[in-house]
């Protein structure tokens, strides 16, 4: 039950989503004694803003969202003349409100709206025409403004500039190595431990049966394994508002498992102690109890809290950071040959879905970053250079659970739109982690002192993942790291066994069924040396 738990979490795992290139802009109403900011929506290529308050010009403001101003009509120029207007949305396009209240005399024009506020735009032969500020604002905001500030109001309109560049990029790339290096490690000491336990390698097939770890050793199982994704996705892009619920549910349940077997391995290696106590024929132990009753606690706590932005995100980060160690501790791959069949495999799936797929959608918008983002995110369905904030406040639509996120702090201050994050699938980190645990695992059948292929491989995801937020940086958009971090770290693990002379071993791994725990993976080194290490063959 524990693995089919296990296979039915990683099928939702490996997503991708991408940075949306945000036009939002901030509204600042004052009266000289009170003041209020609100979120409004601007088109910084057509009518570009200030960049800070102060260097913002202020204006009178004047309430005309009793018209839609599609003409002059009714208004009287000197009414208007030097002021900023707010109108209402609708009848006309912007450009055509924009004009007229241009030669009316206007300096700024706000167009409140009852609707999602999106990015404004115009024919090309507009934009030449308009020269004065243009934004959407929400009306019930305008309505608050109202009531806050009263008479009197004037108004400031600017877009501070977003830096691509932001902290949260780094704590990502550091959750992402810490993970991968933390879950090859425990992999590692799990396969060491098992050596020494007498188990070796002569009963290891069993041994890892009985305690709950799965191994992938089987070409034709990792082909059926990754066509199963294949389907769990096209299933998740038809059936998302039903299949969203089952996978928040499995999520729950796997980190929860997941958080206990990594803060019991951590009371173990503590020596902290427990005390066990019987009932009729069941034993327990306080500890576990204890572990698990705050495991649930906290998975139930994020299920019910899953969708407030502004902390929720921690609880996320621990339990996938959880749930990553305890998958790479679990999930075993047998031998090199398989991680390349599966690394190679998911690199195909992660480019067909991202790239491909747009061809085949009806909005143009591919099945991978649809699911990631779920059916009403709107920064990707615009491509990118176009947004769209709600006008009212919505229930909070449902998002698969399976991202790191971290806060953009450079817009932490301004999320008067909504909190923009950073973020990086879980499979990004799994599917590598893969690799380097078998790595770390060969260190140990190798008795490597210096775990040459867990470092080497480390430090080979480190730099893709460098790469992938460098192409991200440059691109303006989001990276399927698979792209590079698969080529990064097979290939970096192939030139070290080839370089070390080992190739043939990494290739073919450990069969738990034949090999022997007494005996070297390598020919010709003696067991009663223990001090040999195949590290000494090769200068690094």
């Amino acid at each position: 039950m524990e693995g089919a738990v296990k296979t039915l979490t990683l099928l939702a795992l490996f997503v991708a989503a991408r940075q949306v290139n945000c036009q939002e802009a901030i509204l600042h109403i004052s009266n000289g004694i009170t003041d209020r900011e609100y979120c409004i929506v601007h088109n910084h290529s057509w009518t570009p803003l200030s960049q800070t308050l102060d260097g913002a010009t202020q204006y009178p403001l004047v309430n005309l969202t009793s018209t839609m101003l599609c003409n002059g009509s009714g208004v009287s120029p000197d009414l208007v003349k030097g002021k900023a207007l707010v109108v209402m949305r609708g009848d006309c396009d912007f450009s055509q409100k924009a004009l007229v209240a241009q030669n009316l005399g206007a300096t700024t024009l706000l167009i409140a709206s009852n609707k999602s506020l999106i990015t404004p735009s115009a024919n090309d032969s507009d934009y030449a025409k308009v020269h004065i500020p243009l934004a959407l604002m929400r009306y019930r905001d305008f309505l608050d403004a109202q009531q806050v500030i009263g008479e009197g109001m004037t108004v400031k309109l600017y877009a501070p500039v977003l830096s691509k560049i932001d902290a949260s990029i780094a704590v990502i790339l550091l959750i992402a190595i810490v993970t991968v290096a933390l879950g090859g490690y425990w992999s590692g000491t799990c396969e060491r431990d098992r050596l020494n336990s007498g188990a070796g390698l002569e009963g290891g097939a069993d041994n890892k049966a009985d305690s709950g770890e799965l191994s992938l050793y089987s070409p034709l199982k990792v082909v059926i394994f990754v066509a199963m994704m294949c389907g769990m996705l096209v299933l998740m892009y038809f059936f998302y508002n039903v299949l969203v619920y089952v996978i928040i549910a499995i999520f729950c349940l796997a980190c929860a498992s997941a958080l206990f077997s990594c803060f019991d391995a951590v009371m173990e290696k503590i020596g902290c102690g427990t005390v066990s106590f019987s009932i009729r024929t069941w034993n327990f132990s306080v500890r576990s109890l204890i572990l698990a009753a705050v495991c649930i606690s906290i998975a139930v706590v994020w299920g019910v809290n899953r969708n407030e932005d502004r902390w929720i995100w921690i609880l996320q980060d621990l339990l996938g950071v959880a749930f990553c160690l305890n998958f790479m501790k679990t999930i075993s791959l047998s031998n090199f040959k398989i991680c390349v069949i599966l690394l190679s495999l998911l690199l195909v799936y992660d480019v067909f879905f991202v790239f491909i797929t747009p061809f085949f959608t009806k909005n143009g918008v591919s099945i991978m970053v649809q699911v990631a983002l779920g059916p009403d995110a709107s920064g990707e369905k615009t491509q990118g250079n176009m947004v769209e904030v709600p006008a009212e406040p919505q229930a909070p639509s449902e998002k698969l659970p399976v991202v790191m996120r971290v806060p953009r702090f450079s817009a932490w201050a301004q999320n008067l739109c909504g909190m923009q994050f950073s973020i990086l699938g879980y499979g990004d980190i799994i599917v590598p982690g893969l690799l380097v645990a078998y790595c770390s695992r060969f260190d140990v059948w190798i008795n490597s002192t210096k775990k040459i292929y867990f470092v080497s491989c480390c430090i080979a995801y480190l730099l893709g993942m460098i790469l992938t937020f460098v192409v991200m940086l440059l691109s303006g958009m989001g990276q399927p790291a698979l792209l590079y971090l698969v080529p990064f770290t097979l290939i970096t693990s192939a030139v070290v066994a080839g370089c070390r002379g080992e190739m043939k071993h990494f290739w073919a791994g450990t069969t738990y069924e034949v090999l022997d725990s007494r005996e070297p993976l390598l020919p010709g080194v003696l067991p009663s040396n223990p001090d040999f290490s195949p590290a000494s063959l090769c200068p690094f």
